[in-house]
């Protein structure tokens, strides 16, 4: 029997003496529909929004992913020669697939700030914000290694928790007599809580609208991509838009949970879990905070 070179699925028949019967079964009933099959379950996968309860088809190709091997192994292969990573085939997340660099798929950091802001400043804060969002979804990893967790966030209850890290770094650089005022441009979180805690949380305009260069505009912008990209879903708008996680997006959390920036946002400990739940710390009055910044985490 022949396979091909990676990922051991067979093509031929001709299975050898050893595989009679049960080997030749399984060769043959791979055609070139189920090659189809398989390429239209990466397609359901890449729709992000799309999930296998909503969708007949889509459900039963992840049936078959699951209870089929030869299916799964090609379907795989699909999804490798596009250029995508699967993270899971369940019927909660559908076919969950990540980018890899080079895919065309891939949607780059910086290609998504430079289309939502245009100073190099400020597409430093886009990249806070998302990370704030991730570590206050899933702020412990037990969070993350459940399935049935929801998080719950909201988008000034993410300006809330920057500015408390803010504060929190901000102290920590004058006990160790670090420089308070570091430049703007400087890598890392110790040079952002600078940038974000003087910029304003709302502003202003004539129709009483977020400015979209406040800290508040710059998460609203953030959350409104991950709902487009289906790792969030709007439960309401209170506290200026509040969302709940997708089990999309705790998957895609799961690989960006061992970077050193979002370890280091969440040992500052500005969101206290103990019993299971998660709250912001109560902030210092001197803190300009966005009405109703509570941030309310829940398990299903």
């Amino acid at each position: 029997m022949t396979t091909s070179a990676d990922d051991g699925v067979p093509f031929a028949t001709d299975p050898g003496p050893g595989e009679a019967g049960r080997g030749a079964d399984r060769a043959a009933a791979l055609t070139p529909g189920d090659v189809a099959d398989a390429s239209r379950l990466v397609s359901f996968g890449i729709q992000p929004k799309l999930l296998p309860a909503r969708d007949a088809e889509y459900g039963e190709l992840v049936r078959r992913y699951r209870e089929d091997p030869p299916f799964a192994r090609l379907a795989d292969a699909v999804a490798t020669g596009l250029g995508l990573v699967v993270l899971e085939v369940s019927p909660r997340a559908g076919m969950a697939v990540a980018a890899a660099e080079d895919s065309v798929f891939a949607v780059r950091m910086g290609d998504y700030s430079r289309r939502a802001a245009s100073e190099s400043t400020d597409r430093f804060l886009h990249g806070l914000a998302h990370l704030a969002v991730a570590a206050l979804a899933f702020p412990r990893p037990e969070d993350l290694a459940d399935d049935g967790y929801i998080g719950r966030i909201s988008v000034n209850g993410v300006d809330a928790f920057v500015r408390q890290a803010c504060r929190r770094l901000e102290e920590q650089a004058a006990a160790d007599g670090a420089n308070t005022d570091p430049a703007s441009d400087a890598p890392g979180l110790e040079a952002a809580w600078r940038v974000w805690a003087r910029r304003s949380a709302t502003g202003a305009t004539k129709d009483a609208r977020r400015l979209s260069g406040s800290t508040t505009g710059i998460v609203g912008k953030a959350v409104a991509f991950l709902v487009d990209s289906g790792f969030l879903q709007k439960a309401s708008d209170d506290s200026g838009g509040t969302y709940r996680t997708t089990a999309r997006y705790q998957l895609q959390v799961r690989d960006l949970a061992g970077s050193a920036a979002m370890a280091e946002l969440l040992d500052l400990g500005v969101v206290p879990v103990t019993d299971g739940t998660a709250t912001l710390l109560p902030a210092d009055e001197s803190e300009e905070l966005v009405a109703d910044a509570g941030l309310p985490f829940h398990n299903l």
